[in-house]
């Protein structure tokens, strides 16, 4: 069509537009710091609502705009910061709540010159987590103070501003570090990479413009590779071992490839191998600290290749401690040990390249099943199941977590599985086929990861409903046909963690053990998590409106180990095409509002199924509140939900109506090419920048 040619054409000139002005721009660098490379060892640990802390004899260069200060917290609180001289202001900035790692960037007015003698002042909003300040062990005028007393070091400060080179000039100085400390050494990785990206594009420009005379199988089949091509790209872009908990899912096969055995303990003390290759690649000094990159001298690449020579003869006996995998079922990394075994005699950065891969190749299973499901929830406009499978393979955060190992990936494809094979009951009717589909799926999804207990409600939900459809023996015989697979998996899982000593159901028992205060308590602090608090509730998250800044936030940009976050103006700017979005889908469901009421069971199913996460990941944070805020805050728990987020998309394509839905889809699609393009950039500018 025409029209969907001309937002095709638009959509990928402003991207084109976007990235002239991204190579034009000049990143920030570090003008002046008192922070010495590596991790820093905490100064002091506070937790005082009225705490205020200041740090005299400072230099503040010319044209600093922003102020990086070495404050760790998981959620962290509203942060201020002003800079006096001789009495006066001379620079102040906020960083509002819901930031979270191991430093805070406060952006300030620019400096029109360096100052000098000026006093730095720290100070946040009454909070419950613990908070960490980083800095330098001094004594005497150079340490900062608390009102009370000096403390027994320096705050650790930067003073950033824009540098004199742009992106176009560091493209070489990128790639040449690109090319170091991974699996595969040189440019040519680099190249690979962006090759994969181009046929990413070219994948979905051209389905875009054949969807509507394209067969289904080769929709969902080209959605499959892009998601796949699109996990593969980011597996090569991110460095090894800087996605959330990759070192504890990789020692967790390792155990399981080398001593067929389990892992026995949740520490993080790793085998040797797997150390020496972590402090090769300076793993502790890069997470979490913006302010260090990956290796990017050649002396740095001759002590990793010394320390993995080093760890490729150190004894391959496991390793019976998996940090927080530990308690995970065996599925996923059973799975992983097949690309582990066969680079048995390359380094662990091969095999971990090779296990990449294949959680990439999960992705594409979870594009399939999402197309899948939308052909069986939505069966009117098929154009809209590409629209709407398209954009979620194109999910910056799938591809991130799925281009990693970490079981995740898998879990994300069960849990669209689920999905389908849900809405194809509901559809076709409870066969004996579609019974044993949907008890071998959750069988699966449990043994994959525990997070997936949380859609189990919805999916008792579904075969109870359409049990009473079949009505009589026939309904009840496939109810328990559908519910002996996971109930058997569950019972042998709960022994075999009960004989080894371990609790029944891995975290979720340990959860569901540390529960403190009441459960009114608990459910209160579940809301919140999600929802402003109900009026004369106590607040649990004091300035933070946690739909938009902690989930919201998190899906559009968190990457890394939560350290790598695009300028605060995109999460704003983000908002205007999520509510165009929403907006639509509400148009798409009232003009369909009869066939809801229709399909309410179905809808009951699916909203079931959300709710039921969305209580798992509140009851898991709340286990470690207040101490910590709210640990298992994160987008990415949220990605087994994937299917709704295609149907929405696919309904908010609809909802411009049948003469410019295509074309609006179509501006949906190049939306999320963008945000995956830029989520990339952002990325490499974080590590080799």
């Amino acid at each position: 069509m025409p029209s969907v040619k001309i937002a095709l054409a638009t959509g990928l000139a402003l991207i084109l537009a976007g990235l002239g002005a991204t190579l034009a721009h000049s990143p920030m660098s570090v003008a002046r710091s008192n922070l010495p490379d590596g991790v820093l060892a905490p100064t002091i640990a506070f937790n005082d609502a009225n705490a205020r802390y200041c740090q005299e004899n400072e230099t503040l260069p010319a044209r600093t705009t922003v102020i990086r200060v070495a404050l760790r917290a998981s959620i962290g609180p509203r942060v201020a910061l002003t800079a006096t001289s001789a009495g006066h202001t001379v620079a102040s900035g906020t960083q509002p709540a819901g930031w979270t790692g191991a430093v805070v960037s406060i952006p300030v007015g620019p400096l029109a010159r360096t100052l000098h003698g000026v006093t730095v002042c720290l100070s946040f909003r009454a909070h419950d987590e613990w908070l960490t300040l980083h800095g330098q062990p001094v004594r005497g005028l150079s340490a900062s103070y608390d009102g009370q007393g000096a403390l027994p070091g320096s705050m650790g400060l930067e003073y950033l501003r824009a540098g004199t080179r742009t992106w176009a000039a560091l493209i070489p100085d990128v790639v040449r570090n690109m090319a170091l400390g991974r699996a595969f050494e040189g440019r040519a990785i680099v190249y690979l990479a962006l090759a994969l990206a181009l046929v990413v594009v070219l994948l979905v420009v051209r389905l875009l413009l054949s969807a509507s005379c394209a067969s289904h199988r080769t929709v969902a089949w080209t959605c499959a590779l892009v998601a796949a091509l699109n996990a593969a790209c980011w597996s090569i872009l991110t460095p090894p071992f800087q996605v959330p908990d990759e070192p504890d899912h990789v020692a967790y096969v390792k155990q399981l490839a080398e001593t067929r055995g389990l892992p026995s303990s949740d520490s993080e003390k790793f085998s040797i191998e797997e150390l020496d290759v972590l402090e090769g690649l300076r793993h502790d000094q890069v997470t979490q600290h913006p302010q260090n990159h990956t290796i990017a001298t050649t002396r740095e690449r001759d002590q990793l290749r010394r320390d993995l020579a080093l760890a490729s003869r150190a004894s391959r006996s496991g390793s019976p401690a998996a940090g927080v995998a530990a308690s995970q079922p065996p599925l996923y990394y059973a799975l992983e040990a097949i690309p582990y075994e066969l680079a048995w005699g390359a380094t662990l950065l091969v095999r971990l390249q090779l296990m990449r891969l294949l959680s990439a190749l999960f992705a594409g299973a979870t594009a399939m099943f999402v197309y899948l499901f939308l052909r069986e929830a939505l069966p009117a406009r098929p154009w809209a199941w590409t629209i709407g499978t398209l954009a979620v393979a194109l999910v910056p955060l799938l591809a991130f977590m799925s281009g990693a190992v970490n079981p995740d990936a898998l879990l994300f494809a069960v849990s669209a599985a689920s999905f389908y094979a849900l809405a194809r009951a509901f559809r076709r009717g409870l066969s004996a086929r579609g019974v044993l589909a949907i008890g071998v799926v959750t069988a699966v999804g449990l043994l994959t990861k525990l997070n997936f207990i949380g859609l189990i409600p919805g999916i008792a939900l579904g075969v109870v409903l359409l049990a009473r459809r079949a009505r009589g023996r026939s309904g009840l015989r496939s109810a328990a046909l559908c519910a002996a697979p996971p109930l058997i998996l569950v019972a042998a899982y709960a022994a075999a963690n009960a004989l080894s000593g371990k609790p029944l159901l891995g975290f979720v028992s340990s959860a569901a053990g540390s529960v403190h205060g009441s459960l009114l308590a608990e459910a209160n602090y579940i809301w919140q998590l999600y929802l402003p608090p109900i009026p004369g509730t106590v607040v649990d998250f004091p300035g933070l409106f946690t739909a938009r800044q902690l989930w919201f936030h998190g899906y559009v940009g968190l990457f890394g180990w939560f350290d790598t976050t695009f300028p605060g103006w995109v999460y704003t700017l983000a908002l205007l095409p999520a509510g165009a979005i929403a907006l639509l889908c509400a148009r798409a469901l009232a003009v369909q509002r009869e066939a809801l009421h229709a399909r309410a069971g179905e809808l009951a199913v699916y909203a079931t199924m959300a709710l039921g996460l969305l209580a798992l990941i509140g009851a898991d944070s709340y286990s470690l509140f207040p101490m910590f805020t709210a640990t298992y805050a994160q987008a990415r728990y949220l990605l087994p939900l994937l299917p709704l987020l295609g149907a929405i998309l696919a309904l908010a394509a609809r909802g411009a109506g049948s003469r410019w839905g295509p074309a609006a889809g179509t501006l949906i699609v190049v939306l999320f090419l963008a945000h995956n393009l830029f989520s990339q950039l952002l990325l490499i500018g974080r590590y080799y920048g």
